[in-house]
């Protein structure tokens, strides 16, 4: 006998999770559209299954505008509304404002997309992370960079942990295999300046550690049509040319920026299948930020069916998932180096926007 999924019980005992993401400026707000449509798809599959044990699965969405102190202020708000868990978040800088409170509540914060090596300061047994850290995915971009001949690299950069953090994995790794890291201070230098910084340092590849849309659209714009840096190579581990505003603003100009996404060769089943409803939501292919979303409700769903609702029993639950998600099983572990509980690791892609045809993907490294 086949057993078909109950519907969610309607008499308003929902399973209520917490949700980050940016969705307003100065936030990343494209990516924090995506992570949204994830965590919301990943909620509506799980209610179209028959919910946690019967109970509707309740998404409570709050924007953290990238805005660290705003983050910690809505994880304590959510916690005082009875949520089991809180996901997503985007920016790292936020993401660890988040982890810090969650772990001071006692609340169990799944990070999707966040990267910071050390989203806590001391280990914690109630934050689990789904994406790579990022000393892992900038020495993979970095053996790009030296695979693909690249070994004097300036780093133009704003101020911020998460660019800090960036430049020294860059460097550290970089300096033990023959290549120099120059960094170019972008609170002190002009498009242009930074054009004729690339000259005099004789750079062979620029990598944007800024915000976008600005400084990083004008600074594309500056070095491709400065007839003195046509071999420069640019590239933006962070992954801003991943989302379709960034070939609206730049074009073809945005065409041939190696980034970091997190996407395998091939999906897996489920992923094939949720790459198709969250094309159809977002009316537009879906970046890997949208699969971190979806998979961080998949993972919860699965630790609230086997562990139920209880803040300590679903921390204590980390060490014992296996998910299926849209890019592999999801497991976590501990990881030297690592404050949280780490799914290692999610597969990593260094990519491009072809030239011939900017709206395609071409997949140049693998980590």
């Amino acid at each position: 006998m086949i057993n078909q999924a109950r519907p969610p019980r309607r008499d308003g005992s929902s399973v209520r999770i917490g949700a980050l993401a940016p969705l307003t400026r100065p936030g990343w707000v494209e990516a924090g559209r995506h992570l949204l449509a994830g965590l919301e798809l990943g909620v509506h599959e799980v209610n179209d299954a028959g919910g946690i044990a019967g109970r509707p699965l309740e998404l409570v969405v709050r924007d953290t505008a990238a805005d660290p102190e705003k983050a910690a202020a809505a994880v304590d708000e959510l916690a005082g509304l009875g949520v089991a868990a809180v996901a997503g978040e985007y920016h790292s800088v936020v993401a660890r404002a988040a982890a810090a409170r969650a772990d001071a509540l006692g609340l169990p914060f799944l990070c999707s997309s966040a990267v910071l090596d050390e989203l806590t300061e001391q280990p914690t047994e109630w934050v689990a992370r789904l994406a790579p850290a990022q000393s892992r995915g900038w020495r993979i971009f970095a053996d790009f960079l030296l695979g693909a001949g690249h070994g004097r690299i300036a780093v133009a950069a704003q101020p911020s942990v998460y660019w800090a953090s960036g430049t020294r994995i860059l460097r550290d790794h970089l300096a033990s295999r023959g290549g120099t890291v120059i960094d170019l201070d972008m609170r002190a230098l002009t498009p242009e300046a930074v054009c004729d910084a690339l000259v005099d340092h004789r750079a062979e590849a620029l990598l944007l550690l800024v915000g976008h849309p600005e400084p990083a659209v004008p600074l594309v714009r500056a070095v491709r049509r400065d007839q003195r840096l046509t071999e420069i190579l640019i590239g933006a581990p962070a992954g801003q040319p991943e989302f379709a505003e960034w070939a609206a603003l730049l074009g073809d100009d945005g065409a041939a920026v190696p980034f970091l996404r997190y996407l395998p060769e091939r999906l897996t089943p489920v992923g094939a299948r949720v790459e198709t409803a969250l094309r159809e939501r977002l009316a537009e292919a879906p970046s890997f930020v949208a699969f971190e979303g979806y998979d961080a409700v998949a993972v919860l769903a699965e630790v609230l069916r086997s562990h139920g609702v209880d803040r300590a029993r679903i921390a204590e639950a980390w060490p014992g998932v296996a998910a299926e998600g849209t890019r592999g099983e999801i497991r976590f572990s501990r990881t030297p180096g690592i404050s949280v509980r780490q799914w290692a690791w999610p597969p990593i892609q260094v990519v491009d926007r072809d030239p011939a045809e900017p709206g395609r993907f071409r997949v140049l490294h693998a980590g």
